[in-house]
């Protein structure tokens, strides 16, 4: 029972964490394009993140906590291993300003830890497919989402006055209600699957399902984490890549929300950072490609890359470690 507390607290950090870390995500573009004050957008932002688990289904809990793994080999320890590693790495990107992803580091950390606990044997493939299908296809998607939106946009507000702007920034208020639930139905979901992993192993594996209980802590603790605010990434996000405008905010939201949330709906554990992070580069490239600062996006793109499998092996490290002290 200890051991399972452990995994809980573990996991609500975590999952505070996620919020902090991807607040920036979230609100950066309202912000940056002037369209919501600071303090005004982490608040709905926090609010939407808070009911979006309870909205949504549990399908990307499930697939991260039945899907993934053998929930009868794999030990509560590794669960508490895994979680360590992907907060570790968590604090080091938030700490460098890198927007980097959540979700990489949990399933990063969740594969190595099993794959020491029980074996390559232990990692069901379906679930395996599915996870990474989802993680390296939806940044392709954001940006696509993105670029053809914003050519859609400016096609319909050709020949219109700058009062247009005005238009973008109100219904960036939308957008952003809209980014935070998809944020907040994913993201807290992955929390909800390690802790019902756990309340399954401490079962001895047979009983594989999500009490209300859980939601409503997951869903406090990253609604609390958007509430706190990453300033330092959202720095990278707001304004880096290119000036932000109200259309570019808002078709960027809009395209990376719907993104999301179709996810959600499929159980693909997607990235958020890696989602709205490709919406934005695809809005500036609909304009011109010279806009982006590639370099930027670029060094973005490494760290999503080193993420998965850095986190595996300090989570296969971490076990190892655990297994000789013992």
């Amino acid at each position: 029972m200890a051991q399972v507390m452990v995994v809980f607290v573990l996991a609500l950090i975590f999952a505070f964490l996620n919020g902090f870390h991807d607040s920036a995500n979230i609100v950066a573009l309202a912000i940056s394009s002037k369209a919501i004050r600071p303090a005004r957008a982490l608040a709905l932002a926090a609010l939407a993140e808070f009911v979006a688990p309870f909205a949504f289904g549990v399908a990307v809990a499930t697939t991260i906590g039945q899907d993934l793994v053998e929930t009868k080999s794999i030990k509560v320890e590794a669960l508490a291993v895994a979680l360590v590693s992907a907060i570790v790495w968590s604090l080091i990107t938030w700490y460098k300003g890198i927007p980097s992803s959540s979700s990489h580091a949990l399933l990063g950390g969740l594969i190595g830890a099993a794959v020491a606990s029980g074996g390559l044997s232990i990692l069901k493939l379906y679930g395996l497919y599915k996870v990474v299908l989802s993680l390296f296809l939806s940044p392709f998607l954001g940006f696509i989402g993105g670029f053809f939106l914003m050519k859609i946009t400016l096609w319909l507000v050709r020949g219109a006055s700058p009062h247009v702007n005005l238009l973008f920034k109100r219904s960036q208020v939308a957008a952003t209600v809209l980014l935070a639930l998809g944020h907040g139905s994913n993201d807290a979901q992955k929390s909800i699957g390690v802790m019902a992993m756990a309340l399954a192993g401490m079962k001895g594996g047979e009983d594989f399902f999500i009490p209300d209980w859980i939601k409503l802590l997951c869903a406090a603790a990253i609604a609390a984490g958007v509430g706190a605010g990453g300033w330092r990434i959202m720095r990278t996000i707001g304004g880096k890549f290119y000036k932000i405008r109200p259309i570019h905010g808002f078709s960027a939201q809009i395209s990376s929300g719907g993104i999301i949330l179709g996810a959600v709906l499929t159980g693909g554990p997607v990235s958020t950072s890696q989602v709205v992070s490709s919406a934005v580069v695809g809005v500036g490239s609909a304009e011109r490609l010279s806009k982006v600062r590639w370099k930027v996006f670029r060094e973005i793109m490494a760290s999503w890359l080193i993420t998965f499998p850095v986190t595996a092996l300090i989570a296969w490290g971490l076990s190892l470690l655990l297994r000789l002290g013992t």
